[in-house]
């Protein structure tokens, strides 16, 4: 009887952590989906230009791709429950200042801090289950159960940020983060053991600081440089220190025990094909998320939620089609899957580049299904040939380098192609906005079909066993 009373108390227990942990992974992927749905609303009551909304984006995924790896890392340090109950508390904040915020400096501000506490609490959330789930089979489904909840926040982030927008305005989608972030911050800390493994572990400060300058500059040069002129003074001082930051960083990794990125594991091919691909793939998919509710807002006349709802057709079909992409790769080989994922979400691209100034619903609603299978396919084989690809020791490495070029796809994507749209259309007439989306529908297109070839060129057939050396 006592044993299995242990037993049952043991089992809620875990069910608890596992919540604690889902409400984790849901919160940084539904506060990163529901902002798309207000950036019209956020540029007219702040009087924000597509750049500064550009920031509003990129200034929660710079901070996020670039700290990735060292939320992992202090976790194992400080203690994982700590440094995850800590990422929860800066979303908190940041979604508080988000809120609050009086002009578009605040509210980019407040999206960086949030971006630093996602990435403080994703990596640790995932150590925490690693090692509470110690029984392997238990462990994959508990996986399994939390990288679920990234298709969940996908699927109806949309629907609820498009609600909330129209209902109680564009503050209201930062205000519903808070209660969510603090039930999950008060299950951590009342149902989590700490646990830590410092052991081999090391802050690489020097490697994070400039990591951060480097891509900061980058998206700096790439947002502004349009408005300001590339051969500006401020344009050409920040492409020189993204150059020097960049040079340096991969200097403090060479051959450096505890290197935030050790340099030895893209001496793989499929391994450095795989980040490529996952770059690649966020690459296009952000930027079309933040540039088309843009357009059916403002020249389709669509409320946020039904704009959400027009969205359904790409979420919904990603979470059925990726809850297949696994036993459709083991069958058929990630290549060919992962160069199809990746072909799909080009053409559902190049169909975009046939909008006009009055939206077609059949046409948008075919393109997003076709993107949504493309992202199905690709996310599932593209994270295992990067696991498979580095010894057992490295899978953490590569789980968290995958991730990091994931978002550091969908900075560079709303970055680059947004500065594709603002150009042309600057004249703010319904041409130059269409001439503009459709140009950055054709650069998101080339790069979705350019990572379908690095696939075919490099994946191999036995790309997912993993190697043992």
């Amino acid at each position: 009887m006592v044993s299995a009373t242990a037993s049952i108390h043991h089992r809620h227990g875990h069910t608890a952590i596992l919540l604690a942990m889902c409400l984790g992974v849901f919160i940084a992927q539904l506060d990163s989906q529901v902002v798309n749905l207000a950036v019209k609303q956020i540029g007219s009551d702040l009087g924000a230009g597509i750049s500064q909304l550009q920031w509003v984006l990129d200034s929660y995924n710079v901070f996020y791709a670039t700290l990735l790896l060292t939320g992992g890392t202090l976790g194992d340090l400080y203690g994982r429950t700590r440094v995850f109950a800590i990422g929860i508390a800066l979303i908190v904040v940041g979604s508080l200042v988000c809120a609050a915020a009086p002009n578009s400096a605040a509210l980019i501000t407040g999206r960086a801090i949030t971006g630093v506490g996602a990435a403080l609490e994703v990596p640790t959330s995932l150590a925490i289950l690693t090692v509470t789930y110690t029984d392997a089979k238990e462990r994959a489904s508990a996986i399994g159960v939390w990288a679920g909840c990234n298709g969940l926040a996908l699927a109806v982030g949309p629907t609820i940020g498009g609600l909330l927008v129209d209902a109680a305005g564009w503050r209201s989608i930062f205000a519903l983060v808070v209660p969510i972030s603090v039930l999950a911050m008060a299950m951590a800390i009342r149902t989590v053991p700490e646990s830590r493994d410092a052991q081999g572990r090391r802050l690489d400060l020097r490697g994070q600081v400039l990591v951060i300058i480097a891509l900061a500059a980058l998206s700096f040069v790439t947002i502004e440089g349009p408005h300001e002129g590339f051969a500006s003074p401020a344009i050409l001082a920040l492409i020189a220190v993204f150059i020097v930051s960049s040079a340096l960083f991969l200097v403090s990794q060479r051959n450096r025990a505890g290197a935030l990125v050790p340099l030895d594991v893209f001496r793989n091919a499929p391994f450095d094909a795989a980040l490529a691909v996952a770059g690649m793939m966020t690459f296009g998919m952000y930027a079309m998320l933040f540039l088309t509710p843009l357009y059916l807002q403002t020249l389709g006349k669509f409320s946020a939620f039904i704009v959400g709802l027009q969205l359904l057709p790409l979420s919904a079909t990603f979470v059925a089609v990726s809850h297949y992409s696994g036993a459709l790769a083991k069958r058929f080989g990630p290549r060919g899957v992962m160069a199809s994922g990746m072909a799909a979400m080009g053409i559902g691209l190049l169909l975009l580049t046939q909008i006009t100034s009055v939206p077609n619903m059949a046409l948008l609603a075919a393109a997003l299904f076709i993107i949504g299978v493309g992202l199905g396919l690709n996310t599932g084989p593209v994270n295992a040939v990067a696991v498979a690809s580095l010894p057992p020791f490295r899978s953490g490495t590569a789980s968290g380098l995958v991730n990091t070029s994931r978002m550091i796809g969908a900075t560079l994507g709303v970055a680059v192609l947004g500065a594709m749209f603002a150009v042309r259309a600057a004249g703010n007439s319904p041409d130059a906005m269409v001439s503009g989306l459709r140009a950055a529908y054709l650069g998101g297109a080339i790069v979705e079909i350019a990572g379908a070839l690095i696939a075919l060129a490099f994946i191999r057939s036995d790309s997912m066993e993993q190697r043992s050396k």
